[in-house]
């Protein structure tokens, strides 16, 4: 039967092709609209590491005097100091744990050939590459001594090693950040979270880094922060070792707790290390703060995702309402313009739930056509989204899920602007159109 009713509507949709195409376009409008929307905040607030994002926490420290205030909702930093990274690094008996910042560098060759060019740099401890789900091409992170001894080693991409080299195995060879030369340890697989989840506070959107080197650096070669670097108090820093030691924040901390049990044990460590802060003059405050926040909560507490994200997914739902709402109207007049068509169906035996499905059946072609233009549609409004915001090249995409909610999204909304066309269709006596034909 459904065979028949599919046959029937694609018959009918043939017969009146003009106002068959105005509707197809308005609901692939509304469709576009609302899935280029849609997709955006879908990337957004996905989750940008599903099977770690539970047991990766990132570190807050409420370093500051009572009475001094932060703009987060608690009051507290979203970063560390050096000075409290490279302790919790150094005596922390959990397994993973990473302190990062942000750099960058002029990258080449020392060749005639090999133009500079300018690359993000993360600065980072050597569990970044596991604990956020970085595979290795060739090669391996840097060992345990090349990080003690702040060896000129670096990690970098397969991307950049083809554009560097023309090869995607690169280890061995010579990277020089600025004027200084760098060993090729490993090179790391293709990796690009839609978010940048490990440093949101450094625009999330930004494409990850293709360039690592080991923490160590920071003081060796006075490797600088490209990131963002904020102070809560007056100090005189007039040096890079008092920068290093003062109560600047700038890193990014983030650890791997895998119970409950272990996240209680890590925080009484925490919580003791202040304490003997305190002694020392820091953390001049009554009450002790730390938190240890998971991936999707960190996301949603930085607010990546807007509410302006929220609002434009809104409005584009009720455009597509005011498309459907112009659908609704030419439905009726096209049913009823059949109207003798369904009556001499009745009077031959059909039933009004035939004809109410028949005529629903009709709808959800329209509205599978209309989802095919409005996916088109979305894709050029995703695409120029993406050359006109920068960061976005990740995140202005429509993935499986989206492309498999398109079609749903049409075909409901069309379903429900034909409702109550055909339920009129069905409810008119067939006597009366007998009588006219």
């Amino acid at each position: 039967m459904l065979l028949h009713y599919c046959d029937l509507a694609w018959r009918n949709i043939r017969q009146t092709p003009f106002i068959s195409v105005l509707m197809v376009i308005a609901i692939g409008i509304g469709i576009g609209v609302t899935m280029t929307t849609l997709s955006v905040y879908h990337m957004k607030s996905a989750d940008p590491i599903p099977n770690k994002s539970a047991r990766l926490h990132a570190l807050q420290l409420q370093i500051m005097d009572d009475g001094q205030t932060w703009r987060t909702p608690d009051n507290l930093p979203q970063q560390v100091t050096y000075q409290d990274a490279m302790y919790l690094l150094e005596h922390s008996s959990l397994e993973k744990k990473v302190a990062m910042f942000k750099s960058g560098a002029a990258i080449h060759l020392d060749k005639p050939d090999s133009a500079p060019f300018i690359k993000d740099v993360r600065v980072t401890s050597r569990d970044f590459f596991d604990m956020f789900g970085m595979s290795f091409l060739y090669g391996n992170v840097w060992s345990e001594a090349q990080s003690e001894q702040a060896a000129p080693v670096v990690v970098i991409s397969e991307v950049l090693s083809q554009k560097l080299f023309g090869r995607k195995n690169a280890l061995g060879e010579s990277v020089y950040l600025g004027d200084r030369r760098h060993e090729v340890v490993g090179v790391t697989k293709k990796w690009h979270p839609a978010v940048k989840f490990y440093d949101v506070n450094n625009s999330a959107f930004d494409l990850a880094e293709e360039v690592f080197i080991p923490l160590s650096h920071a003081e060796a070669y006075r490797v600088s922060s490209w990131g963002n670097t904020n102070g809560w108090k007056n100090e005189d820093i007039n040096s890079f070792e008092q920068f290093l030691n003062s109560e600047t924040v700038w890193l990014q901390f983030w650890v791997e707790l895998n119970s409950a049990s272990e996240k209680a044990q890590y925080g009484q460590f925490l919580l003791d290390y202040m304490r003997e802060q305190q002694q020392l003059g820091r953390f001049n405050r009554k009450e002790l703060e730390y938190n240890l926040q998971p991936v999707m909560q960190w996301l949603k507490y930085n607010h990546v995702v807007s509410a302006d994200n929220k609002i434009l997914v809104g409005l584009s739902f009720m455009f597509l309402a005011v498309c459907i709402a112009n659908i609704l109207g030419m439905l009726l007049a096209k049913f009823l313009k059949r109207a003798p068509d369904a009556g001499v169906r009745r009077a031959l035996g059909a039933s009004k739930r035939q004809i109410f499905y028949q005529h629903l059946v009709e709808v959800a072609i329209l509205g599978l056509l209309g989802s095919v233009v409005g996916v088109v549609l979305a894709q050029l409004g995703l695409a120029g989204i993406r050359e006109s915001k920068s960061g976005y090249e990740l995140i202005a995409t429509m993935d499986w899920q989206m492309l498999l909610i398109s079609p749903v999204i049409s075909i409901l909304a069309c379903l429900i602007a034909g409702l109550f066309p055909a339920w009129v269709v069905c409810k008119t006596s067939p006597a009366t159109h007998l009588k006219i034909q």
